[in-house]
């Protein structure tokens, strides 16, 4: 039995986190599939060549709107499948899902919707949870070995936000979100890091650009790799990269045995 390391990774906006070192980090990180949101990129102007040198097959999916959301999958290992976007055209159009099929295993790359502009895009996030929740239990009984990585919006629950008080009626931490959350875990999926790190704190995923957040650690656990519970034996380690410093956001990180 083999192993394959999977990295999920918000780089808001590909060519900025490629001006950070994005490409002499991945080669030394080296996943063999590295799931990606918020490339920012339309395909037409996307450069794969730096991404091919290092052996990765690269898949994305663009938004409709230029330089906005977008999800990407490179992997050392072709795919059997690629499926791109869930069949939903608001969604779809907004460039959200991405899936790459390897053997049995399903990897899919998500960038959930924000909430933080306004009532309007949270309710879109809601619905979009509901739809996403149901998109992903119909396919696992089709591909049954799932790998949900990707910007979910939501830390989960008190020790994956800095300031539960103050933000308890925040976009990203409202109750509503948290008992999503909750659902998606009982349903048969497990949340990777939790699952090695039960009560590790102040172990975060982003930070606000403001107030030196990153600096003072004033952050939110809000990217995940989820996998079906038909994986749980398969489950090495899990860690957050925090270290990586080319995004608002850092990188998370799987190992699994296949």
């Amino acid at each position: 039995m083999g192993e394959i390391k999977i990295i999920s990774y918000n780089v808001n906006g590909i060519r900025s986190a490629m001006n950070k070192g994005f490409a002499d980090w991945l080669k030394q990180a080296a996943p063999d599939v590295i799931c990606l949101q918020e490339m920012k990129v339309h395909k037409d102007d996307f450069d794969a060549k730096p991404f091919e040198a290092l052996g990765y097959h690269c898949y994305m999916f663009d938004a409709a709107k230029k330089g906005y959301s977008g999800v990407g999958i490179f992997s050392k290992i072709k795919p059997d499948h690629i499926e791109v976007g869930m069949g939903l055209k608001q969604y779809d159009d907004e460039g959200r899902m991405l899936r790459i099929d390897i053997g049995d295993l399903s990897i899919l790359s998500v960038y959930f919707p924000s909430g933080t502009t306004g009532d309007e895009r949270q309710a879109v996030k809601m619905k979009f949870l509901d739809d996403v929740f149901n998109y992903l239990h119909k396919l696992s009984k089709k591909r049954t070995k799932l790998v949900v990585t990707g910007d979910y919006n939501i830390a989960n629950h008190p020790i994956d936000i800095h300031n539960p008080v103050a933000n308890k009626d925040t976009s990203g931490f409202k109750p509503e979100e948290r008992a999503w959350m909750d659902k998606y875990f009982e349903s048969g999926f497990i949340d990777t890091f939790r699952y090695f790190h039960k009560n590790a704190a102040h172990e975060y995923s982003w930070w606000s650009f403001r107030a030196n957040s990153r600096n003072n650690n004033k952050g939110w656990r809000i990217d995940y790799i989820a996998v079906t519970k038909n994986l749980e034996k398969n489950l090495v380690e899990a860690s957050i990269m925090q270290n990586a410093m080319h995004s608002d956001h850092a990188p998370v990180y799987l190992k699994l045995k296949v």
